[in-house]
């Protein structure tokens, strides 16, 4: 599987997401599961899909926390005939109760038997919370997962084999007042038909100098003395960042399900990676009801058909590529429709800004870029050989044929480093797709050769920050846990600790 395609994360990239967090996704992840045993070479039994919402929590934020949103509706979409037309829906609702309304806070406790008034012996404050029926957890949320079939219009029901309900993880007040772990295992859900389930507040895994791209591209200079470009010896550091993850230190809610591929494709087989069938198209959607209505003081009341607010396949195209002016229609339409944006797929206007501002040190490749059009079709080195393309569309492309990399052997630079079972084939939480996107949008390293390409530069793009400062678990559901909010650390610019290279 030969290399080719990029682009990022979605952090508040529209105007219509900054407006509203809850909506707004972060990102999308879908790649074959994986786990600490895993064998190279294993036949691929089961997909893992995750959406994250609701960016830059700062987990120190009381007393609410950070719910879902139950006037959401959050969506997981599969094409698998290659028409970027949904044909499986995973759909998922949530329901907030709060069971000590009178409690100024959304989580209360401490010890093992809890504190009480010391004058009249009254029980104040609750044990520490360990399970969701710990008195102390006053904010509780619980939710459905449906899954439908487009095509008939069947809904099924995914559920626990006890039929009790799935609870959301809450976010990680502190040490005193929660054993988060505890919570996040039990949060952790085997459902019917093989299928897992987990839903709550964990560290952000996307990982970036944040700072440094949105000032106007102005990376840092690393030991190549040229801003944003990696020495050959920085490009194979995976456990030190030499830029500051800006991201560290913060939250984010977080869906994921992992699916036995069986249900995903069209032929409801696990389908040999040669085979056109075995490749899918996953995007998700954030949706709310037409009709909002408030009577202060009673609550809103949502009602009417639902409307997309938001949408993600790929990372980064509506964070870099899409104008501002358009970000928004790009959020609420359909992939079926992504046509009309072609011409910022074959053009993107932030190369010519990259290239500007490297005053000739860099050189880019000519529009159109049709070394780009793979993205936004079903196209070879992910899809087999004979795959229909479908019609231009950003979906997350992922071949379920292509077995999953053990943890130890994954690399972060993924299907460009020769490791073929993540980005752009699905995506894996320890991708770096920041910097894929530099070195394939920007660097144009694809279209190679052209005039002025230099290897050392146009293929070492790159921020500085190879991994997630929070790390990663090696199985379901692979996201790590949210930081304590008494003792979470923002690693700053310059700061020790941050990764900077003296």
């Amino acid at each position: 599987m030969g290399a080719w395609t990029a682009s990022a994360s979605n952090h508040r990239e529209a105007p219509i997401t900054a407006l509203d967090h809850k909506a707004d996704i972060t990102d999308l992840y879908a790649f074959v599961s994986y786990d600490s045993q895993q064998v190279a070479g294993e036949t691929p039994e089961k997909v893992t899909m995750i959406l994250n919402v609701d960016p830059f929590l700062e987990p120190a934020n009381g007393p609410t926390l950070f719910p879902f949103d139950p006037a959401i509706l959050y969506e997981i979409k599969i094409d698998n005939d290659h028409d970027a037309i949904a044909d499986v829906v995973f759909q998922f609702r949530f329901t907030t109760e709060y069971r000590i309304p009178d409690l100024y806070t959304a989580v209360a406790g401490i010890g093992a038997n809890g504190a009480a008034n010391p004058t009249t012996g009254a029980a104040v404050v609750p044990p520490q919370i360990t399970s969701f029926q710990s008195a102390g957890l006053n904010l509780r949320q619980s939710y459905t997962v449906d899954m439908l079939d487009v095509a008939t219009g069947n809904v099924t029901p995914i559920t626990g084999g006890s039929g009790a309900p799935f609870y959301a993880c809450p976010a990680n007040v502190g040490p005193r007042t929660m054993n988060y772990e505890s919570l996040f295992q039990e949060a952790t859900y085997t459902a019917n038909g093989g299928i897992s389930v987990f839903a709550g507040t964990v560290d952000d895994p996307f990982y970036i100098d944040l700072g440094a791209a949105f000032d106007t591209a102005n990376f840092r200079t690393l030991r190549s003395g040229i801003p944003g470009v990696l020495t050959s010896f920085e490009d194979v550091v995976v456990n030190q960042n030499l830029a500051p993850d800006m991201v560290s230190g913060f939250a984010v809610n977080s869906i994921a399900i992992e699916v036995p591929i069986a249900m995903l494709t069209s032929t409801g087989m696990v389908m040999a990676p040669t085979s056109p069938e075995a490749t899918i198209g996953v995007w998700g959607t954030t949706s709310r009801q037409r009709m909002t209505v408030r009577s202060a003081p009673n609550p809103a009341v949502n009602s009417g058909a639902w409307s997309q607010i938001q949408r993600v396949g790929n990372p980064l195209i509506n964070e870099l590529i899409i104008g501002i002016g358009n970000k928004d229609r790009f959020s609420m339409d359909e992939p079926l429709n992504d046509m009309q944006f072609a011409g910022y797929f074959l053009d993107p206007p932030i190369v010519g800004v990259v290239e500007a501002l490297y005053g000739g040190a860099l050189a880019v490749p000519a529009a159109p870029r049709t070394d780009l059009l793979p993205l936004v079709t079903y196209a070879p080195p992910i899809a087999a050989a004979g795959t229909p393309s479908g019609p231009v569309a950003d979906l997350l492309r992922l071949n379920t044929g292509v077995s999953a990399t053990p943890p130890a052997q994954q690399k972060r630079m993924a299907v460009l480093a020769g490791d073929n079972a993540g980005f752009p084939n699905g995506r894996r939480p320890i991708d770096d797709v920041t910097d894929i996107a530099l070195r394939v949008v920007v660097g144009g390293v694809l279209a190679a050769p052209f005039s002025g390409y230099n290897a050392d530069v146009n293929g070492r793009l790159g921020d500085g920050v190879m991994w997630n400062q929070g790390g990663y678990r090696s199985q379901f559901p692979y996201m790590q846990s949210c930081p304590s909010g008494r003792n979470r650390r923002h690693l700053d610019p310059g700061e020790v600790g941050a990764g900077v290279r003296d």
